[in-house]
């Protein structure tokens, strides 16, 4: 089967910025293609602040975004002394070790959408950090966003914690570069033994679309 393989973090502001065109895009992929979300790990874990001058970037960041994408915007008291949940790190892994262990729960019910409790964690994680000042890098910023999706915290917290969501966050980073994901979010086309990236487009679903089925045409 043909796969269609997406690679993101649930703290990058790009892919918060590409949720609109990706939900469209994912609406429209032929059915014989298979969708795959893979968490590249865009940063590691660490307890030390974020370098004011890496504050000042992705602060910038979040302002060429705003400019580029409709409808996207940013709560910049994040950076405010005082007005965020706690000082910023550079450190996505507790996110997306968060994805994992919400994923965890799918297991356990019939939902018609298998993804459904990673798909809202990985909302959930935006939603707080983007929009409410929250920091998904600390532990109990996830545990409580786990509780307000409908999990059970302890037993999500025992899962944040385990080697198995650990081992799995290593699998798909080591997947995400063996598909040379190097920045997010990425699309990666898998035809048959070929892998081809697929350009993103922040406005439209329509370009991506087009070489998607042009390469699928072509195999």
């Amino acid at each position: 089967m043909n796969k269609l393989f997406y690679i993101t973090d649930p703290m990058c502001s790009w892919c918060y910025a590409f949720k609109g065109v990706l939900q469209q895009l994912r609406q429209r992929l032929p059915e014989q293609l298979e969708f795959i979300t893979l968490l590249g790990g865009l940063a590691t874990d660490t307890d030390s602040l974020m370098p004011i001058e890496m504050q000042q970037q992705l602060q910038a960041t979040w302002q060429r975004i705003e400019k580029k994408v409709p409808g996207i915007q940013f709560n910049y008291d994040f950076w405010k002394p005082g007005q965020s949940s706690s000082p910023p790190r550079r450190s996505t892994y507790p996110a997306c070790r968060a994805v994992i262990a919400a994923h965890a729960f799918d297991n356990q019910h019939n939902f018609d959408n298998e993804h459904y409790y990673r798909e809202l964690m990985i909302e959930a994680i935006q939603t707080a950090y983007y929009q409410q000042a929250r920091n998904p890098s600390d532990d109990s910023t996830l545990i409580t966003l786990a509780g307000q999706i409908g999990l059970d915290e302890p037993l999500f917290q025992s899962r944040l914690k385990s080697n198995e969501t650990e081992q799995e966050l290593q699998r798909q980073i080591a997947l995400s570069r063996q598909l040379n994901a190097n920045s997010y979010p990425s699309l990666v086309l898998q035809t048959g033994g070929s892998f081809w990236p697929i350009s993103i487009d922040y406005t439209s679903p329509e370009p991506i679309l087009q070489s998607i089925n042009t390469l699928l045409d072509f195999e």
